[in-house]
């Protein structure tokens, strides 16, 4: 935590005094720590995933639907600014995730954890087999392959978002115009780690693999062609992919007229048809009614 290096802005605050890019500290803050219901049928199951939501991200998204936990508010008055979420010790981390599996989770689901990868890892490594249960990477894909590598003894099933192919959309909406010279990279080494996936019989829960989600964005079509194009070609068609239309214009979305608005069913439709073209054999295609913010948890730090 003296020279953070632990995502590609690389910005090297000494988090024991003061914030970098992602504003997080030097130990993990949680937002929310429950069985999360709402993710892939292969991921959540029957009895939910155990999820721990971490506060702060490497990424500013304009239409982020965490964005009380990733980007926090403006304090009235004060010009701060507030996240919710909770400082945990590596201690209680690991006790949290002992938590969730008496509770039934199928998983431990790290929800935004790239920031903390150095605490995760000493939170869960070493009682990696007492836990027993599948471990979830569940991450924005804005991450350095070495990071990756050193996750690989830990994580069982890699569940990147992979948000844009274009720089000049990422850099608009996200701040990050070299996101996908990094999440390709990073989602490549994920496939590198689990090249097959391993499906429980029956149930069909996941415990080793790689999901790659895209969330469909409203006037970016062409773009989400190119990267099911992408991921087609480099990761191959036997890829679980999960092709989201939950896009919904929160946060900041207001400010931008293109964003300003749902996804569009000839739009979504257009993807879904190249999806088909591809030849893609596994995952999930949502439907346009998952665009509600119903399915968004609530951040009351339950769990931590």
């Amino acid at each position: 935590m003296m020279q953070c290096r632990l995502c590609p802005h690389e910005c090297g605050a000494d988090r024991r005094e003061k914030l970098g890019v992602c504003r997080a500290p030097a130990r993990p803050v949680v937002a929310l720590a429950s069985l999360h219901h709402w993710e892939e049928p292969a991921v959540s199951g029957s009895q939910g995933s155990g999820a721990i939501f971490f506060s702060h991200c490497n990424l500013a998204c304009v239409f982020c639907q965490n964005w009380d936990i990733s980007q926090g508010v403006r304090e009235p008055g004060s010009g701060g600014v507030i996240v919710r979420g909770r400082e945990v010790s590596v201690e209680r981390l690991r006790e949290i995730a002992f938590e969730l599996k008496a509770q039934g989770a199928h998983n431990i689901n790290l929800v935004s954890p790239t920031p903390y990868s150095e605490m995760i890892l000493e939170a869960l490594l070493p009682v990696r087999k007492e836990l027993g249960i599948p471990i979830v990477w569940n991450s924005n894909a804005y991450e350095p392959v070495g990071v990756l590598r050193r996750l690989e003894p830990l994580v069982d099933v890699y569940l990147p978002d992979l948000k844009f192919q274009s720089p000049e959309a990422a850099q608009k909406y996200c701040g990050t115009a070299d996101y996908f010279q990094y999440a390709n990279q990073a989602i490549g080494e994920m496939h590198r780690q689990k090249p097959v996936a391993k499906l429980q019989e029956g149930g069909g829960l996941m415990t080793q693999g790689l999901i790659i989600r895209h969330l469909v964005i409203p006037g970016l079509v062409e773009d989400s062609k190119r990267i099911l194009t992408w991921i087609a070609d480099n990761i191959g068609t036997q890829v679980h992919i999960s092709l989201m239309a939950q896009y919904t214009p929160v946060h900041k979305a207001s400010r931008f007229p293109e964003l300003n608005r749902r996804l569009r069913q000839s739009e979504f439709a257009a993807v879904c048809e190249r999806y088909t073209e591809l030849g893609f054999e596994n995952g999930w295609v949502q439907e346009l009614s998952a665009a509600s913010s119903e399915y968004t948890p609530e951040f009351d730090l339950r769990g931590t």
